[in-house]
């Protein structure tokens, strides 16, 4: 072989590992559906109380409050709490409890089209005017079809709507979630506006091919880029204190660095690769909380419940989208992680359980947080994943047990 030619074998190398990775629109995620909970049909008086309770959030509660910081999160301890067996009773007690911190719709500056809807993305100001508008297109063009509505507006277009959910700590991932497992048009049309008015620049790293490129490393763990992340010398006082804020300022000025661990993820058996993604969002929650300092991260929680609802999402979506949302979630994943200044995980927390679902279920609707959305939500995305991969080693029956019992509120 000619010198010429070997000088171009590392490049040609290259290439063919950035096409062979980046095809993701090939590769799909092969699970099935959780059980749908079609709450508007129901005869029964749970699921009828779950129905009204959701109406009567989505009517009279904004989407977004607390100068537009807070995100209601009604709908998913509702939605949990019925998952878990909650009656009407309880329904009802946490819709009391919920709703004292809740404010009311007010009017946003203009109303939003067809024909403009896509400039005021990430519009904060707009929530009731993206509510509006989806609520009409459902009435006037789609006959009430809540997913033809989501059809249209998640998937279609240069950069679909459905790249852009982790805008807002995730959160309209996780409402589109609850929309879909309990089959319900008013969270549907929520999620939509939700995602529209949290969108912000993250899009753009699963809209743009360009930001999908080799990585100085590779593997197929997450658990291990997360352990690189956490040895990583270069994220060493990046940030003074942990918070959110720090994604925005992880992003704008350390883009390079958080883009080489994303891209070292190299999914090639996408299913059991989402497998290991699930046990990591559950050890970066429950893993990191040394004994005795209870100190569980309100940020960190987020890294779960998006997951799972990731999970619910991957059999009802198209299968083109599957591993650009799995990767979407993994970019949440270790930004959050980053920004919450990279804490341990220590494997020796786990321990045999000596209780069942059944204690879990308890605590989640009856216990002294039941009406905290997160703790509820948490020990749900647990039980979910359990029973998705079979939890052999009850290691997500351990984790859920020991975070139903050791909880005592969130540090942020």
């Amino acid at each position: 072989m000619s010198s010429p030619m070997i000088a171009w074998v590392p490049v040609v190398n290259r290439l063919a590992k950035y096409f062979t990775t980046s095809n993701y629109a090939a590769q799909s995620i092969d699970l099935p559906s959780v059980e749908i909970n079609d709450v508007e049909t129901a005869p029964e008086k749970r699921p009828r109380t779950l129905k009204h309770l959701l109406r009567a959030n989505h009517v009279n509660y904004s989407i977004l409050y607390h100068n537009l910081e807070y995100h209601n999160h009604m709908a998913h301890l509702l939605g949990s709490a019925y998952l878990f067996g909650a009656d009407a009773v309880q329904m009802n007690k946490i819709y009391d409890e919920e709703s004292k911190e809740l404010e009311e719709w007010k009017d946003s500056p203009a109303e939003v089209t067809d024909k403009d809807w896509r400039e005021f993305l990430g519009d904060k100001r707009y929530q009731r005017a993206f509510v509006d508008f989806f609520e009409d297109e459902l009435a006037l063009k789609y006959d009430y079809d809540w997913k033809e509505v989501a059809n249209e507006y998640l998937y279609s277009g240069k950069e679909p709507l459905i790249n852009g959910l982790i805008g807002g700590l995730g959160h309209p991932l996780i409402h589109l979630g609850y929309a879909y497992e309990l089959s319900n048009k008013e969270l549907a049309m929520e999620a939509l506006a939700m995602a529209s008015s949290s969108y912000n620049y993250l899009h753009k790293y699963l809209d743009s091919p360009s930001y999908t490129q080799p990585s100085t490393y590779s593997t197929t763990s997450p658990l291990e880029i997360i352990h690189k992340i956490a040895a990583d010398t270069r994220f060493d006082g990046l940030f003074e204190e942990r918070g959110a804020a720090n994604m925005d300022m992880l992003f704008k000025d350390h883009e390079p660095l958080i883009l080489e661990h994303w891209n070292a993820w190299k999914i090639v058996d996408p299913n059991k690769q989402f497998e290991d993604s699930q046990e990591a969002a559950m050890t970066l929650l429950v893993k990191t909380v040394q004994p005795g300092t209870h100190a569980y991260d309100f940020f960190m929680v987020h890294i779960l419940t998006t997951s799972h609802a990731v999970r619910i999402l991957l059999p009802l979506i198209p299968k083109k989208f599957h591993i650009n949302l799995v990767r979407q979630w993994w970019l949440l994943a270790i930004a959050v992680y980053a920004a919450q200044l990279r804490p341990k995980i220590d494997q020796d927390l786990e321990v045999k359980p000596v209780k069942g679902w059944k204690y879990v279920e308890e605590m989640a609707v009856s216990g002294p947080w039941a009406t905290d959305a997160h703790y509820v939500k948490a020990l749900r995305a647990m039980k979910a994943a359990a029973f998705t991969w079979g939890d052999v080693h009850e290691r997500y029956l351990a984790a859920a047990i020991h975070f139903a019992d050791d909880f005592k509120g969130w540090i942020f």
